[in-house]
């Protein structure tokens, strides 16, 4: 007996190289089957005939320590509207505050929340409209010690080392050298933001390893990473041969359509696409993940590629195998999908508007093999 039947839909699952029409049976809180027609009795089933039913969507740049930071956003609402399964924190908590982001959000929200912890121990604390004050500025607040303690005080739900390096928000480049060494130690990838320089987009990627993640990779100028022809900037290139990822991480500033195109056009696909959603982004220009994969749609990259982003891409970025594929015994979490055609505007972080005709919409989630958000239908087997 199946727990919970999705029928008919078009399963695009890049990690297992699935991309058709079949049937996925959940059972137990996993994948149960994969398939063509698949036979049995079900508890539940739901028919996603002309629907596109991916891996959980996974958002691997969101800010959701809710009303413990100024910037945090609720993230049961941001995962209901995105069709996202997995949210991943991008530092909005350091090493001194936590404890309290894990009891109160993280434990608190029927929402899966991983985290990168960062490398400054307040977090981000001074995010908001009249205030703007870097947690990086003051080097005083940079503890790589506390930072690789705390992290292994909660392994199940940290996944790496955040940093936010720019002129408005680091003591030039120490607080990544800083960060890097904490990561290394606890064998976790990197994370950091790329703001305005100093320093520049050279020298932080340039320091970046292996499994590292380059966060606002499209930014806009100053510190965008082409160059005045059009090409990729020779340290991304570099990076890239190095295996340093590469995350959109849309949020308030971080994303232009000409930085996009003009990488698109090189044929530098991001590796994955987040949001960077928080209380500055959540009413534009960045919304949701939905929202910024539809940018992507719009700009010409196959829906495909754009669930491999949003799915397997960050699942391999913080080393968790058991999420972004619908295989076998994987977490049976699922978004399912519809393609609304019409007239869009989708707007970039400088203001920049592109019209678009398609934009992706969730029609339902599936969570530990359950039916979230949506009506369940009556089984018909």
């Amino acid at each position: 007996m199946y727990d919970l039947i999705l029928r008919n839909g078009h399963i695009i699952d890049p990690r297992n190289g699935r991309d058709g029409i079949g049937d996925i049976a959940f059972r137990d809180g996993k994948v149960a089957a994969v398939g063509g027609k698949i036979a049995g009795a079900s508890r539940a089933t739901k028919d996603a005939t002309g629907r596109i039913v991916t891996p959980g969507l996974i958002d691997l740049h969101a800010h959701v320590y809710n009303l413990g930071t100024s910037l945090g956003v609720d993230p049961d609402h941001v995962a209901r509207i995105s069709g996202a399964t997995t949210l991943v924190d991008a530092g909005s908590a350091g090493a001194g505050i936590f404890a309290g982001f894990r009891r109160h959000v993280i434990e608190r929200c029927r929402t899966r929340v991983l985290a990168f912890l960062n490398i400054s121990h307040p977090g981000i604390f001074g995010f908001g409209a009249p205030i703007n004050v870097g947690e990086c500025q003051d080097m005083r607040l940079v503890h790589a010690g506390e930072c690789v303690r705390v992290a292994r005080e909660h392994p199940d739900l940290i996944v790496g080392v955040k940093v936010r390096i720019g002129d408005n928000v680091s003591a030039g480049i120490r607080p990544l050298e800083v960060a890097l060494e904490a990561a290394r130690e606890l064998k976790l990838p990197l994370m950091t933001h790329i703001g305005r320089p100093p320093p520049s987009i050279e020298a932080i990627a340039g320091l970046m390893q292996t499994g590292d993640i380059l966060t606002h990779c499209c930014r806009p100028a100053p510190n965008a990473p082409m160059l005045t022809d059009g090409a990729v900037c020779g340290e991304y290139l570099a990076a890239r041969a190095r295996g340093v990822v590469f995350d959109v991480g849309h949020g308030a500033g971080s994303f232009g359509f000409q930085t996009a195109r003009a990488m698109l056009a090189a044929g530098f696909l991001p590796d994955t696409i987040s949001s960077d959603v928080h209380q500055a982004s959540i009413r534009g220009p960045a919304y949701n993940l939905l929202v910024t994969m539809s940018k992507f749609l719009n700009l010409g990259v196959g829906i495909a590629d754009i669930v491999r982003q949003s799915t397997a891409g960050p699942a391999a970025a913080i080393g968790r195998p058991d999420l972004g594929h619908l295989d076998v015994g994987a977490i049976g979490d699922a978004t399912v999908l519809d393609i609304e055609s019409g007239t869009f505007t989708f707007t970039d972080a400088i203001g920049e508007t592109v019209t678009g005709e398609r934009q992706f919409a969730v029609a339902a989630r599936i969570v530990g093999g359950t039916l979230a958000d949506d009506h369940v239908e009556a089984a018909a087997d």
